[in-house]
């Protein structure tokens, strides 16, 4: 029986997925897991685990390289949680836009002021005076999912639309409204912008990317808005920013104890995909993927092996993981035509320095072939199906 681990709490659609699968909360030595936010990186692995899925898009969590490197597979569900995300970007440009969280803050203090409220309000509400958005230039950093859903909403809104993304798919490109206009570089969404919004991953070219020098680069009074990861900023030079006004507002969902308390940083609890259908949109897409991979070999939207899949053709498939190097499918397929075996279909793909084969092969190869296999310098792991 197939085991599945929940390293978190996950919607139980997911369970409705894992049909006669075993599903633990505690388990030592499970087939496949599905997290959310649970640390992975000292989880101790265990021999039968073939796959990893995160509910979620980020695996800033899971060691992915070191599970390359033994053919554990895992997934991430990018778009999953896009609309929730989005709506909050949409909250946050009004919150950019307007002094809506210092107006509702005073409003609490004339408690008590009785018939004197109404014109209290009167006489204070010029503090708070802020801009609609309309009309007004939002440039987006990372145009995957989330990115276009809010360069459309926000493009709706009547605002100027400007996006930078040097890996732009052809799908997120053609989902592009025709009036959010591409740019060439991150100084030009800098430099244009008034509201900048981040929908980049967390890597070492990305980190710090708001910094003295990109924030110099900004019109003055320059809103920023990071749901991505709070490491994309470096705080003291956002802090800085802040208070000589070089910076109007940062709105960041990942706060950290130096910005909290700051004028004008508007710190939130890392509530982006914090819906109820956005748990449930994730994790039923972390199941079905790793159940397709566990039944099929199928892979789709994995952060450390290529995406390779295609329908079931014959009785008999071979899975096989191995290194991105010469000659390696010329081995592999020598083995299978050495027992007269005939591959029916195959897809093999790679990422980086790891590839992944699939074969459909009209009979099952016998053990000693799969040995074989398995014994080629390069091949990491091979499962038969």
């Amino acid at each position: 029986m197939i085991k599945i681990l929940k390293l978190n709490s996950i919607s139980p659609l997911a369970d409705e997925v894992f049909t006669g699968y075993e599903i633990y909360e505690n388990c030592d030595n499970p087939d496949g897991i599905i997290v959310r936010s649970a640390h992975m990186h000292d989880y101790a692995i265990n021999d039968n685990l073939l796959a990893v899925a995160r509910a979620g898009a980020g695996t800033n969590n899971i060691p992915s390289a070191v599970y390359a490197e033994k053919g554990i597979v895992v997934f991430n569900t990018p778009g999953a949680n896009a609309n929730a995300v989005k709506e909050l970007v949409i909250c946050e440009l009004f919150l950019g836009g307007r002094k809506i969280t210092e107006a509702v803050d005073w409003v609490k203090t004339l408690k008590g002021e009785g018939e004197n409220v109404s014109k209290l309000v009167e006489k204070g509400k010029g503090k708070f005076a802020g801009c609609e958005i309309a009309g007004k230039t939002l440039g987006i950093i990372g145009l995957g999912a989330i990115g276009v859903a809010v360069a459309n909403s926000a493009a709706a809104l009547k605002m100027n639309v400007i996006g930078f993304d040097p890996f732009l798919s052809t799908p997120n490109a053609v989902a592009l409204t025709s009036d959010v206009k591409l740019v060439s570089s991150r100084d030009d969404v800098y430099r244009k912008s008034d509201f900048i919004t981040l929908h980049v991953p967390l890597t070492a070219e990305t980190k710090c990317m708001i910094n003295k020098k990109s924030i110099a680069k900004m019109k003055d009074g320059a809103v920023i808005i990071n749901n991505s990861r709070g490491e994309l900023a470096a705080t003291d030079d956002v802090i800085e920013a802040l208070e000589n006004g070089k910076l109007s507002r940062y709105i960041t969902d990942f706060p950290d104890d130096k910005l909290i308390g700051t004028k004008n940083a508007v710190c939130l609890p890392h509530l982006g995909a914090s819906t109820p259908e956005a748990e449930d949109y994730c994790a039923v897409m972390a199941a079905n993927q790793l159940a397709d991979y566990i039944e099929n070999g199928n892979i789709k939207n994995s952060v450390n092996y290529p995406a390779v899949s295609m329908p079931r053709s014959c009785a008999a498939r071979l899975c096989v993981h191995h290194k991105n190097i010469k000659e390696m499918l010329t081995k592999i397929l020598t083995e299978i035509s050495s027992q007269s075996i005939n591959v029916s279909n195959m897809q093999d793909a790679s990422k980086g320095e790891y590839a992944y084969l699939i074969c459909d092969l009209d009979e099952a190869p016998a053990p000693e072939t799969i040995e074989k296999i398995r014994a080629i310098d390069g091949v990491i792991r091979v499962r038969q199906i």
